[in-house]
């Protein structure tokens, strides 16, 4: 297993640029982890110069960039705005590759209340196959995420439901589209955050470590401190012979020393399962 982490924590603060990339990236090293993630929020600035300056950046730091996170919307009810939405996520690919990333974290798309059940799955399948068949040799590995949401939409994900993101999953078999699975979020909206994970677990590229304090409403807390079953997620992980990435999403706004003890607890329990 090796440990990156997404600095939920600090969103604010590197996207208003009081926190560069770099900063991150020293924190990350400075803390033993195998490498680092963003949110394409952190690069509204997409010109070849800067996308080389933010690579070097992270690289000068002894750190690498594993996963951008994105936030692609697939399911809205405007067939131009699908459109739209696809040529923004193959861009966000493009950025990827040029950061030196491996993953792209990508999302079905929000539940507009315009948007039906069958038609928002049929969207969204569609979405993700067509992203996957058109970024095919970027080197970028594209991860589907049991999304809940982000501060960036107005809606929750239309994938929320775990039957929905089930039926995504499946619809999107054949173009082999990979697995972000979320821990925090199945806890929080799965039945059996454990059997969710077995019903995916041939596809699952990555993981995002995250931890919510309740059921049936998001609110991360401090990794290990919530409802998530760690210990049995990663138990069956290990079963099945996972050993890739594991990402922390950090969300508990206690700065350097909530990543470190984020980072502290998921060693060891990765360690003990």
């Amino acid at each position: 297993m090796k440990l990156s982490c997404l600095p939920v924590s600090f969103f604010s603060d590197i996207i208003a640029g009081r926190m560069s990339l770099r900063q991150w990236a020293e924190m990350g090293a400075s803390l033993g982890l195998d490498g680092v993630d963003i949110s394409i929020l952190f690069v509204p600035d997409r010109s070849p110069q800067t996308l080389t300056d933010l690579r070097r950046q992270v690289e000068d730091t002894g750190m690498r960039l594993i996963m951008v996170t994105s936030y692609p919307d697939f399911t809205h009810p405007d067939a131009d705005q699908r459109k739209k939405e696809l040529a923004l996520e193959e861009e966000v690919v493009e950025v990827a590759a040029a950061l030196g990333a491996q993953y792209v974290r990508v999302t079905a798309g929000q539940a507009h209340p315009e948007t039906g059940r069958e038609e928002g799955i049929a969207w969204a399948i569609e979405g993700l196959s067509r992203l996957v068949e058109n970024t095919r040799g970027s080197g970028i590995t594209l991860v589907y995420e049991n999304h809940a949401k982000p501060g960036a939409w107005t809606y929750t994900d239309f994938s929320q439901p775990p039957d929905i993101f089930l039926e995504i999953f499946r619809g999107t078999a054949s173009v082999s589209l990979g697995v972000n699975f979320d821990t925090g979020n199945a806890a929080t909206f799965a039945a059996d955050p454990v059997q969710l994970l077995t019903q995916v677990i041939d596809r699952v590229v990555t993981v995002h470590a995250s931890d919510s304090s309740r059921r049936g409403e998001l609110q991360h807390t401090l990794l290990g401190t919530g409802i998530t079953p760690f210990p049995a997620l990663f138990a069956e992980l290990k079963h099945a012979g996972w050993d890739g990435w594991i990402c922390m999403e950090e969300a508990s706004y206690q700065g350097r020393q909530g990543v470190e003890a984020a980072a502290r607890f998921i060693r060891k329990a990765w360690q003990n399962a």
